[in-house]
């Protein structure tokens, strides 16, 4: 019988990557080791709730660096996000097989990391993650403040609400603005970088998810897209599931990659 899991990740007694905080959940002689890298102004205990239904799984989950236990760690790029990712993965490698799953932002760092680093990963998957190169979200100029901490609050806005940023306490709302220079990081990645990875020396399995959320044309775009550069992609539609489905739907996503790893394995 499975070991029960604790309710809630956490934090690993060591992590390779200096000042890297990472969380984790274990399970009783898991398949293989979920890591998951989290988007813009989030952060790694986000992903508890899906963590708890992947029970075939350990899990890891960890704040990238500029983010909030990480937030020591600097500087803050694209590239040093797929090289702390690929460390860990190569951690977790030594134990079996690994899976990196990226929402939004973290998606495009974990399939940096599967192009870079193909020997270190057995499964990708992304969820609404942005590939700038086959079709940016609207266009964004320069941030619309050089305060940090007031650009967080403004992103914090437009993609959770305003109502749910004036519900946080004082504290959290001082922490999300500290976690400021690393979101102007990733956007001014997203919107300022020629970002490119060649997804046609992929050759590992990989899958694109989507909810049906506003934007769902966007990302039914850019998953075609990637299905041109590589064919065994898999691009699948959550229903009824915003961008925070990893809060919203943990089960909905923890099926689909429990699916598509049975579907590696050949298991029924």
């Amino acid at each position: 019988m499975a070991t029960p899991l604790p309710a809630r990740l956490h934090p690993r007694e060591h992590s390779p990557v200096l000042g890297l905080r990472v969380l984790s959940m274990t399970t009783e002689s898991p398949q293989g080791t979920v890591i998951c890298s989290h988007g813009g102004l989030d952060r790694g205990a986000s992903f508890s709730r899906m963590a708890r239904r992947l029970t075939n799984f350990e899990v890891w989950s960890y704040d990238r660096r500029g983010y909030q236990g990480s937030r020591g760690l600097a500087p803050f790029s694209l590239e040093h996000h797929i090289d702390d990712l690929a460390v860990l993965a190569a951690e977790a490698k030594q134990q079996g097989p690994v899976i990196l799953f990226g929402h939004s932002f973290g998606g495009l760092v974990a399939y940096g990391v599967a192009v870079k680093h193909p020997q270190l990963v057995d499964l990708v998957v992304a969820y609404e993650s942005p590939f700038p190169w086959i079709k940016r979200l609207g266009q964004a100029g320069p941030p619309l403040s050089q305060d940090h901490g007031a650009e967080a609050e403004r992103f914090f806005r437009g993609v959770v609400s305003s109502e749910g940023w004036d519900r946080l306490s004082s504290e959290e709302q001082a922490s999300r603005r500290a976690d400021g220079d690393a979101l102007v990081q990733d956007l001014t990645d997203l919107y300022h970088s020629e970002i490119h990875f060649n997804l046609e020396t992929l050759h590992i399995p990989a899958a694109y998810l989507f909810g049906d959320g506003p934007f769902q044309a966007h990302y039914v775009e850019i998953g075609k897209e990637l299905q041109k550069s590589d064919p065994e992609a898999q691009v699948i539609q959550l229903q009824k599931a915003p961008h925070g489905a990893h809060l919203s739907n943990p089960d909905q996503l923890a099926d689909v990659i429990n699916q598509l790893w049975r579907n590696i394995c050949e298991l029924p």
